[in-house]
């Protein structure tokens, strides 16, 4: 079997090839991408692979925008930290996924029913479930993204679901993003501030600067500061960073706080 991959940390793929050597030794890895273009470049211009491991966001945007430039015929086991719409949508139509940090296990049982399904119905049903999903997700794209319920977030070796509800701010320190719940309890999380603007509830988050987006049950006491800006008291406190809000976004901030 000759297996591509499209994967844009290192440590994902060297972990996903370390497993497919000791999983089947006889499958072939014969190429890796890291980015939609290059991976769009390589299915171009080469014959297709038997199966084909994908990676949802990659630098440069998610791996769906790839089945609008290629036709992808080949099998696809997606992998995944956090996309529960994703998830869903891979189980409607019968594909698989793996959940990182890849386990062993379920790559065995990823690999297992590939080779149930192309032994019993062929490559063309693959084909064809590939393309409803895909047809699915453009359908979901043209409608209005609903705002986010929870999110999927890393413990350790462990996935935790955590409520939207249970979140009092969000806080960027260079490309690390930060959740803080009600509870003091603070997560990683696999969005940026631009993109967790366009999942939260505006009536409920607020974005005050570049590096805090804040629930407004979370603002406790708002103090004039100097040059017109607005410094916030939130809870629970955070240990170095101050929240001031722009002169320049003042208004808009008071204007949010009275809705």
């Amino acid at each position: 079997m000759r297996a591509y991959i499209i994967e844009d940390e290192p440590l994902g793929l060297n972990r996903l090839i370390k497993l497919l050597e000791e999983v089947d030794p006889k499958l072939q890895v014969i190429g890796h991408a890291e980015t939609v273009k290059s991976a769009v470049w390589w299915l171009q211009n080469n014959a297709q692979p038997d199966l084909i491991f994908m990676d949802i966001e990659l630098a440069d945007g998610q791996c769906f925008d790839i089945f609008k430039q290629v036709k992808i015929q080949a099998p696809v086991i997606f992998t995944t930290s956090y996309d529960e719409y994703a998830l869903h949508a891979f189980k409607v139509n019968s594909l698989d996924y793996l959940l990182k940090p890849v386990r062993k296990e379920d790559l065995i049982r990823s690999l297992e029913k590939y080779a149930h399904l192309q032994s019993h119905f062929g490559q063309q049903t693959l084909s064809v479930q590939l393309e409803s999903l895909m047809a699915d997700l453009q359908q979901r794209e043209r409608q209005p993204a609903p705002y986010r319920n929870r999110f999927l977030v890393k413990q350790g070796q462990r996935l935790l679901s955590i409520e939207t509800q249970d979140i009092a701010w969000f806080t960027a320190d260079g490309k690390i993003v930060l959740l803080m719940t009600w509870n003091g309890q603070r997560y990683l999380v696999d969005y940026t501030l631009d993109q967790l603007e366009k999942l939260l509830d505006p009536h409920l988050y607020y974005r005050a600067n570049r590096s805090f987006i804040v629930h407004i049950k979370s603002i406790s006491t708002i103090h004039p500061y100097f040059n017109g800006k607005l410094k916030l008291s939130i809870q629970p406190v955070p240990e170095e960073a101050e929240v001031v809000v722009s002169k320049e976004k003042s208004s808009h901030f008071k204007s949010w706080l009275g809705k």
